[in-house]
C-alpha cells in the first residue's frame, strides 16, 4: 500500500474533525438529529393512532371531520325570503363578483316584465372587462415606469396583468359605460365559461406589451410616445377576446315571452336595455367592509383596484360585522337582495349547501389548536375574501338572525340546489363585505364618504380580486 505523506494524512484529519464537529454542533435552528429523533419518539403508533392514520390516508378529510350534530340541527326554513327563481353558473370562469352582481338586478327585470326567468349576458360585460383591464394595465405600466422592476406594488399589477376577478365597484363601472343585455343576445361561449387558456394568452401579451413599454421609457421615450403606442397593442387584445368571446353588440332585438303567453318585443342599444328595463341607480349603493386590519369607522381606497383606468379605485367604510349584519338585514326584510364577499373556502359543506363555523371538525381530527382571532387572520393571510354571491333571505324567529340564504353561481347542481345557507356565526368569521342602498346606512356612517381616503397598497390582501 502507498504510503501517505505527512500533509495529506495532518488534512484528512483536520476534515475529520470538521465532519465530526458539524455533526455534533448544529446551527442554531437547523432540524439537526437530535431534534428529528424527539419528533419521531413524539408519533406513537398505537391502535387508535394507526385507526386514525388508516382513516385519513384513505378517505377525504372533509368526509371524515363533518359535524354530524351540526348537520342534523340544520334545517331550511326562513321567516323572510325574496322571490327568486333560476341559479346562474359561472362554471370554471373567475366571474363570481359579475354574476353576483347581475343577480342582484335580474329580480327586478322579472318582475317588471312579468317573466318566469330571465339572466343577463355575463358574457357581454366580461368582454368588456377584459379590455377595460388589458387598458388599465398599460395604463399602470406607463405610470410606474421609472419604479424599479422589483417594486412591491409593480409586482403585485405584474402577478395578473388581466384577472378574471373583481369587486362590486367593477360592475358599477362597467354598466355605467357599457349598460347590460339579455343572455340571448350574447350567450356564454367555451372560453367564457373556462378562462384559463384565454387568460394564459391576454396575460402573456400584456406582459410582453408591458416590457416593451419599460424599454422604451428607459431610453428615454415620453409619456405621449409610450401612449402612441397603446392602441395597437389593444387592437391585439381586442382580437383575442372577440375570437373567443365573440365581438360586442351595439344594437340588439329582445324578443321574449312573459308568463301570461305575451310576446314583448324591442330593439335596444345595451345602455337603453339598462336604463329601460332594469332601472336600478348602481350609484346608490355603498361598499360596506370588515376589515380588522384597519381601523374602524374610516373611509379607505385600494390602490390599482379598478378595472376602468378612469374609475376611482375601490373605496369602503370600514365598519364591525354587527354592523354589516344590521345593514344587510335592513335591506333583506325591505326586500333587496345584497350582494357580500366572503372567504367560501373555509368551513363550507358544499354537498348540503351549508355554511357553519364548526362544520369540519378538522381540530378535534388531529389533536389540534388552530383558533385565530379574524384579525389574525387576515394578517396572517389565513382569510381573505375570495367569493361574491347574494342574500336573497333571512332568518330571524326572535328578531335576531339565525342563518342567510345565499344565491350562488355555481349552477343547480351545488350545494342545496344552487342555494347555500349560512350561518350568522359562520357571517361574523368569513365574510368580509356587504353591498347596500344608502338609505339602510345611518346618515353619520355615510358621512364618512366625504373624507379623505387611508389609501391601502396593492399588495394588501383585500385587494385580491374575487373570482
Amino acid at each position: 500500500m502507498k504510503r501517505q505523506s505527512p500533509a495529506v494524512v495532518l488534512l484528512a484529519a483536520v476534515a475529520l474533525c470538521v465532519y465530526v464537529s458539524g455533526a455534533i454542533a448544529a446551527e442554531p435552528g437547523e432540524l439537526d438529529a437530535q431534534l428529528i429523533g424527539e419528533l419521531q419518539q413524539s408519533f406513537t403508533v398505537d391502535a387508535q393512532t394507526r385507526a386514525l392514520m388508516n382513516a385519513v390516508t384513505n378517505n377525504d378529510l372533509n368526509n371524515l371531520a363533518l359535524n354530524r350534530e351540526l348537520l342534523l340541527a340544520h334545517d331550511d326554513i326562513y321567516t323572510n325570503k325574496l322571490d327568486v327563481k333560476g341559479i346562474t353558473n359561472q362554471k370554471s370562469s373567475g366571474r363570481c363578483w359579475l354574476f353576483a352582481g347581475l343577480n342582484v338586478m335580474r329580480p327586478a327585470v322579472m318582475k317588471k316584465y312579468d317573466l318566469a326567468e330571465f339572466e343577463f349576458s355575463e358574457n357581454y360585460l366580461f368582454f368588456w372587462d377584459k379590455l377595460e383591464k388589458a387598458n388599465t394595465f398599460l395604463e399602470t405600466i406607463i405610470e410606474t415606469r421609472d419604479r424599479d422592476i422589483d417594486d412591491r406594488e409593480l409586482q403585485a399589477i405584474l402577478a395578473d396583468p388581466c384577472p378574471d376577478g373583481g369587486w362590486w365597484n367593477y360592475v358599477v363601472a362597467l354598466i355605467d359605460k357599457y349598460g347590460v343585455v339579455p343572455q340571448s343576445v350574447s350567450p356564454e361561449t367555451k372560453h367564457s365559461s373556462g378562462t384559463r387558456r384565454m387568460d394564459a394568452v391576454l396575460n402573456r401579451l400584456l406582459r410582453h406589451d408591458a416590457a416593451l413599454l419599460r424599454d422604451q421609457a428607459a431610453r428615454g421615450a415620453s409619456v405621449e410616445s409610450l401612449r402612441a403606442e397603446k392602441p395597437d397593442m389593444l387592437k391585439d387584445v381586442y382580437r383575442v377576446l372577440a375570437l373567443h368571446l365573440g365581438p360586442p353588440c351595439d344594437e340588439f332585438t329582445w324578443r321574449v315571452k312573459n308568463k301570461k303567453d305575451e310576446i314583448i318585443e324591442k330593439t335596444f342599444t345595451p345602455v337603453s336595455f339598462y336604463k329601460e328595463a332594469v332601472g336600478v341607480d348602481l350609484g346608490d349603493y355603498v361598499t360596506l367592509m370588515d376589515d380588522p386590519a384597519w381601523g374602524y369607522d374610516a373611509f379607505y381606497r385600494i390602490n390599482y383596484c379598478r378595472n376602468l383606468h378612469d374609475a376611482e379605485d375601490m373605496g369602503f367604510i370600514n365598519v364591525g360585522a354587527d354592523d354589516l349584519r344590521e345593514y344587510a338585514a335592513r335591506a333583506l326584510l325591505d326586500g333587496e337582495p345584497v350582494w357580500f364577499a366572503a372567504d367560501i373556502g373555509k368551513e363550507n359543506d358544499g354537498d348540503d349547501g351549508i355554511l357553519r363555523v364548526g362544520m369540519y371538525d378538522l381540530d378535534a381530527l388531529f389533536g389540534l389548536d388552530c383558533n385565530l382571532s379574524k384579525e389574525q387572520m387576515v394578517r396572517y393571510r389565513e382569510a381573505t375574501p375570495n367569493h361574491a354571491m347574494v342574500f336573497v333571505g333571512i332568518d330571524r324567529p326572535d328578531g335576531t338572525p339565525v342563518k342567510w340564504l345565499v344565491e350562488n353561481s355555481w349552477g343547480a347542481d351545488a350545494g342545496a340546489k344552487g342555494y347555500w345557507s349560512m350561518y350568522d356565526d359562520w357571517f361574523g368569521r368569513y365574510v368580509f363585505t356587504v353591498i347596500v342602498p344608502k338609505r339602510f346606512v345611518p346618515k353619520k356612517v355615510l358621512a364618512l364618504l366625504d373624507t379623505e381616503p387611508v389609501r391601502i397598497p396593492a399588495w394588501d390582501p383585500m385587494r385580491n380580486a374575487l373570482d
